[in-house]
């Protein structure tokens, strides 16, 4: 089966958040299977510098008004890639879709839309006359709108499955814009890409895919409602029958304790002792007081209020009242920014704070941690706390998305039968976090029943082979329907 994936971000060529992580790794999977899958992505700088064995396969003589080619290439962990190369919409700095104001771009729509024409192309078999697609299977709104291209080229075409990793970011742009996109306009109405009067990409991908899924089961179920759809509750919950919620995995082979050389000991399942020299290593790192005995929490996201970080920061100094340590890793808005910066200055030894992404760091953030903070008010799937579990790290997750499909409760009763694998809490209020935390901080002084959530996350399969099975068999299904 021949899949082409098209997406904005792949690891570990760019990545500003999972979708990165997801696109590296569910390729990489599906090929591992006997599948052919490919991704496109637009030849940003970071791409153009990282990916290996580049050769031009195909011209576009016009594409948004210049010329741009298309290259095969491969990443360094062996997914194929095809790279979009039109310098005159991705030669752009630093984040692909913000300049350097924290702005979106506001060219992003002729950025994106090139990518989805080609991605609906490449897949007809168009561009590169050696492949063309069974499926084409686009992710978040900077592909959304690759099956609206796709079902204006003539038959036989692939079937399409979208993917939403965030409701939230929907790709809105002014009604203006829909002339630029090459799109009929019959397109923009209320049962095409139109959302109140505005060019909506995200919506375009649920209207013109013939499958669209999400990352975890709850949030399939939570977007088709008026509280957690956003504005598009209503369509999602008509085409409840052709939606599906699959929770990611992670790369268990870049987040591997066993082995991972970010590390400063390694450790496993059966050798742990590891662990607590990362903490102190850790500790160390960050300027931390060095003391085993202190619970070291840990944060690593991008930093807002959708992340309830509004909260933990408000909770820092019930953490360090008693006896913990807190460690911070993201970027996001400017006020929480400034929030966990000022904690880490008043309270020196005990809060430390790291603005950006750094990728080793956040592997040792893992290891040396005891638990983990993910207290978000909606989370599709999250890959943290996956992460977490692998490297023995107690997640502490509000009961949302895919939070709740991945993370036990380890409350009395799961305990009494051997179950429980971090801590939930809801709804999302300050008084209940403080209250998970507290649970945990009575958890870890039980080292006996620490040691024993902690060995229950180790052990669970958090790979992408269960989801990646899963996927499977939407693409076989589709294909089935069409013969």
């Amino acid at each position: 089966m021949r899949v082409l994936f098209v997406a904005s971000e792949c690891f570990p060529l760019i990545k500003t958040g999972g979708l990165a992580d997801v696109i590296g790794a569910l390729p990489r999977t599906l090929a591992a299977s006997g599948d052919d899958a490919r991704v496109l992505l637009p030849a940003f700088p970071a791409v153009k510098k990282a990916a290996l064995k580049q050769k031009k396969i195909a011209e576009i003589a016009d594409l948004a008004g210049a010329k741009a080619a298309l290259l095969s290439a491969n990443t360094s962990t062996g997914v194929k890639l095809y790279l979009l190369d039109a310098p005159h919409l991705y030669d752009v700095p630093g984040n692909p879709y913000q300049g350097s104001d924290g702005k979106d771009r506001p060219d992003n729509h002729r950025r994106f839309a090139a990518l989805a024409r080609v991605s609906a192309l490449l897949a007809h078999g168009d561009l590169d006359n050696k492949w063309q697609a069974d499926i084409l299977h686009a992710h978040d709104w900077q592909a959304g709108l690759a099956s609206a291209y796709l079902s204006l080229l003539p038959a036989p075409r692939p079937k399409t499955v979208f993917t939403i990793h965030n409701l939230a970011f929907q790709g809105l742009f002014p009604k203006a814009t829909f002339s630029s996109l090459g799109l009929p306009p019959e397109m923009f109405s209320q049962n095409g890409l139109e959302y109140w009067d505005q060019v909506a990409f995200l919506k375009a991908g649920v209207v013109y895919s013939d499958h669209t899924t999400t990352v975890s089961p709850t949030y399939a179920r939570e977007i088709q409602t008026d509280d957690g759809g956003m504005g598009l509750g209503g369509l999602l919950k008509s085409r409840s029958a052709h939606i599906s919620g699959i929770t990611n995995g992670i790369d268990t082979d870049v987040w591997n304790p066993a082995n991972d050389p970010s590390l400063t000991t390694t450790f496993s399942l059966k050798s742990p002792a590891g662990k607590a020299r990362n903490k102190a290593a850790l500790q160390q790192k960050l300027g931390l007081d060095t003391d085993k005995n202190a619970p070291l929490f840990c944060v690593i996201s991008r930093l807002t209020e959708q992340k309830g970080l509004d909260l933990l920061a408000g909770a820092i100094p019930h953490i360090v009242g008693n006896g913990g340590q807190l460690a911070v890793l993201g970027t996001g808005d400017k006020d929480l920014e400034a929030a966990f910066q000022n904690a880490a200055k008043a309270h020196k030894g005990k809060v430390a704070t790291v603005l950006g992404y750094d990728e080793p760091l956040a592997h040792l953030l893992q290891a040396g941690a005891d638990a983990i903070f993910i207290p978000s008010r909606f989370e599709p799937c999250g890959l943290t706390q996956l992460c977490a579990l692998r490297y023995g790290t107690i997640p502490i997750v509000a009961r949302v998305g895919g939070l709740a499909d991945t993370i036990v409760d380890a409350n009395d009763a799961a305990l009494q039968a051997g179950a429980g694998n971090g801590i939930q809490f809801s709804p999302v209020t300050f008084d209940n976090l403080i209250a998970a935390t507290d649970r945990f901080l009575a958890l870890f002084d039980d080292k006996r029943t620490l040691n024993a959530v902690r060995k229950r996350g180790m052990k669970q399969d958090v790979s992408w082979q269960q989801p990646a099975a899963k996927y499977r068999q939407i693409y076989l299904s589709l294909l089935s329907d069409a013969t």
